[in-house]
């Protein structure tokens, strides 16, 4: 039987469940970005294909559609069928899936490959949530949830180095990253066991309807949308960025894997910090700050190119996004009622997905109508815009 951990932060580190499960937060950021610096030399691999150029830049979001579409289903999954099992097919599925890329002859297969893909993430992204919350309470379920940002952001900056590097090499060799899920799956299968539920759900949650604020879901909603359109925002980073520098003449492989670096390193600094800042200046400064730093960052890329503005730009982006993500969470969980939460997870977490998958559909049209410099801009005013209807509220408020 799986004890429950309720100690101070700091133990965290010295329980080996928690290593495992802050191991699988690394795979999910790795899911989507980890081929980005690959995408212009796939595009020229499979030149031969008419759709190449919209294929390239829906692989990195096509596992997204999947955990979109999924992602309640995994919940229903990981209450029938048990936590541990979710998390260890997952993780296989996530190394032959992520990997398939190395052989697959062409676009479309490897397209499918990574729609697959999002299904071992949905799978992994489930259990390990369920599991953070059966193994640990109290202040160690805090700390937990605050490092697997960090643990996404740092394993995101690991494996885009690692992939830029490789794919100068061949834009294939990226795929092969996704075969290092293999190296924690001997200690997720040693120490992650199914835990003992005490108390089922249906003991534990009051009558449907009972007690619910009648706005809630209005609310909650307008949540959901943020999340999509911000999601959609951020993603213009590794879907389009290889393609802008590729079309400034830089290498676009190392390039690339060097800025997302940047905005992963910089986004799990922020992550740590996150608490104390909204502690500090509350919700609507938070989404204003966020929002603020994200607009400055793609105005940066806009001005006349050095690569040290590319990357202060991306830094500017991955710290905005950052300070403002933990915030849809905690605003939802505050939200909801409490026989609600479980849907309302659901929910946000397929809104991320959505925006993501999203982002290409609707930024490819437009590089081709404005060009970079235009998608930029647009992302600019946009973000600029946000940022001041949120200082706007916050000092409505104030006053």
């Amino acid at each position: 039987m799986a004890s429950v951990v309720d100690t101070r932060g700091m133990a965290v580190w010295r329980d080996s469940r928690a290593i495992a499960l802050l191991m699988a937060a690394t795979l999910t950021v790795m899911a989507n970005a980890a081929i980005s610096p690959a995408l212009p030399g796939l595009q020229r691999l499979f030149a031969g294909d008419p759709n190449a150029a919209m294929l390239t830049r829906l692989l990195v979001p096509a596992p997204s559609l999947s955990i979109a579409l999924l992602a309640p289903l995994a919940g229903l999954a990981a209450d029938r069928f048990g936590r541990r099992r979710l998390l260890l097919a997952g993780v296989m599925l996530f190394v032959v899936a992520g990997s398939a890329g190395l052989f697959l002859p062409d676009l479309p297969t490897i397209f499918m490959s990574r729609i697959i893909l999002g299904v071992a993430v949905a799978l992994i992204m489930t259990a390990q949530t369920a599991l953070i919350g059966d193994y640990f309470a109290g202040e160690a379920r805090s700390a937990l949830t605050g490092l697997q940002i960090s643990a996404r952001n740092f394993g995101g900056l690991l494996f885009i180095l690692l992939a830029g590097w490789v794919a100068a090499i061949s834009p294939r060799f990226p795929f092969a990253v996704y075969g290092l899920a293999l190296l924690v799956l001997p200690l997720m299968w040693k120490v992650i066991v199914e835990p003992h539920r005490v108390l089922s759900d249906r003991e534990e949650r009051p009558a449907v309807g009972a007690g619910e604020p009648p706005a809630w879901r209005l609310l909650f909603f307008g949540l959901v949308f943020l999340q999509a359109l911000t999601n959609m925002f951020f993603f213009i980073m590794p879907t389009q960025l290889p393609f802008y520098f590729d079309a400034r003449g830089y290498d676009s492989a190392i390039m690339t894997g060097l800025t997302l670096s940047v905005l992963m390193l910089t986004g799990g600094c922020l992550a740590l910090l996150y608490s104390r800042i909204q502690r500090a200046i509350g919700y609507a400064r938070v989404f204003a700050l966020g929002y603020a730093a994200m607009a400055a960052g793609f105005l940066l890329l806009i001005l006349p190119q050095a690569t040290l503005l590319s990357f202060a730009g991306a830094a500017l982006i991955g710290a905005g996004y950052a300070v403002v993500s933990p915030s849809f969470v905690a605003i939802t969980l505050n939200l909801a009622p409490p026989q609600r939460r479980g849907l309302a997870g659901s929910v946000l977490t397929a809104s991320v997905f959505t925006g993501q998958f999203c982002s290409p559909l609707l930024s490819t049209p437009m590089i081709l109508g404005l060009g970079f410099d235009g998608l930029f801009l647009c992302a600019t005013l946009v973000l600029a815009g946000m940022a001041l209807i949120a200082l706007t509220g916050s000092v409505t408020r104030s006053s």
